[in-house]
C-alpha cells in the first residue's frame, strides 16, 4: 500500500456527517444534563449549595451510600475474581450455568429484583416471620439495601476478568505449579500481575454501579429518611418536594463520580494498552 493511500475511502463529507452527528448524540444525551445539574446546583450561589450538602439527611444518605458500597464492592471483587478462575481455568459440569446465572442482573430489572427480596424476607412472606422472631430486619433496613446492591453489581468484576483471563490461557499457571508453587502463590505471582487491570476496571464500574443504583434500593428501602436512603433515593425525595436546588445539589456528587469515573477508566485503559505494547 503506497503512503499515500488511505484505508479510509468514505468521502470527507461522510465522516464529517457521521463525526457530526456523534457529537451532536453526546452533547445532547451527555454533556447538555451534565451542565444543568451543576447550572441547577449552583442556581442560588456557593454557600446555599454547601448548605444543601451539609443537611443531616443528605449527610446520613451519603454515609450510607459509602458504607453500602465499602460492603459490595470487596464482596462482589471476591466473587468475581473466584467465579472468573473457575470459569477460564478449569472444566465442569455447569460452567454455563454459572455463566447464564452471572449475566443475569443484566437481563432483571432492578425493580422486579428488589421486589423479589421483599417477598423474601418482608414481614409475612418466606422468611420474614423467621426473621422478625430473631429481631432481625432486612428489608426497609441497610441489609436489604447491602443485598440489593450486591445483586445488581456482581457481574461487572466477573464480566471483565473472564474473557481475559480466557485470553490469557493457563500456560504460566502450570509453569508456576510446575516449578512447585502452590495455589495461593500461583495467583498472587502470576494470576493476578496479568489482570491487575482489567480488575482495576472491573472495580471501578461496580463501585460507580453500587453508588448510582436506584430501582433495586428504592424497592427494598421503604424511603426512611436518615435511615435508609442512598444518595439516589435522597435526590429523588428532594425534587418531589421541589427542593431543586437541593436535589441539583446532591445529585453533583453522582455527577462528579461519573466524570472521575470516566476519567480513571480512560487512565485505566491507557495503562493496559501501554503494558500490552511494551510485552
Amino acid at each position: 500500500m503506497s503512503r499515500h493511500t488511505s484505508p479510509i475511502t468514505e468521502p470527507f463529507l461522510i465522516r464529517a456527517l457521521l463525526l457530526t452527528t456523534a457529537l451532536l448524540f453526546m452533547g445532547i444525551l451527555v454533556m447538555l444534563p451534565m451542565v444543568v445539574v451543576f447550572v441547577e446546583a449552583f442556581r442560588h450561589g456557593w454557600a446555599a449549595y454547601v448548605n444543601a450538602l451539609v443537611q443531616p439527611y443528605a449527610l446520613s444518605a451519603i454515609k450510607l451510600t459509602l458504607f453500602v458500597a465499602m460492603i459490595a464492592v470487596p464482596f462482589n471483587v471476591l466473587f468475581g475474581v473466584a467465579a472468573s478462575w473457575a470459569i477460564a481455568k478449569f472444566e465442569f459440569k455447569g460452567k454455563r450455568l454459572l455463566l447464564t446465572f452471572i449475566d443475569l442482573p443484566f437481563s432483571v430489572s432492578p425493580v422486579i429484583s428488589g421486589l423479589i427480596y421483599v417477598l423474601l424476607f418482608g414481614a409475612g412472606n418466606v422468611f420474614g416471620q423467621w426473621l422478625s422472631d430473631n429481631d432481625m430486619q432486612v428489608v426497609f433496613a441497610v441489609p436489604g439495601l447491602v443485598i440489593a446492591t450486591v445483586f445488581v453489581t456482581f457481574p461487572f468484576v466477573a464480566r471483565e476478568l473472564i474473557p481475559l483471563m480466557e485470553e490469557q490461557g493457563t500456560e504460566e499457571e502450570e509453569a508456576a505449579i510446575m516449578l512447585g508453587a502452590g495455589g495461593l502463590r500461583t495467583f498472587m505471582s502470576v494470576t493476578l500481575p496479568n489482570i491487575k487491570w482489567g480488575l482495576l476496571y472491573g472495580v471501578l464500574l461496580c463501585n460507580a454501579r453500587a453508588m448510582g443504583e436506584f430501582g433495586a434500593v428504592s424497592v427494598v428501602s421503604g424511603h426512611i429518611r436518615g435511615q435508609t436512603n442512598t444518595i439516589p433515593l435522597h435526590v429523588e425525595i428532594l425534587y418531589n418536594e421541589y427542593n431543586f436546588v437541593a436535589a441539583f445539589a446532591v445529585a453533583s456528587i453522582l455527577t462528579i463520580l461519573a466524570v472521575v469515573t470516566l476519567l480513571l477508566k480512560s487512565l485505566i485503559e491507557f495503562k493496559f494498552a501501554h503494558e500490552l505494547k511494551a510485552k
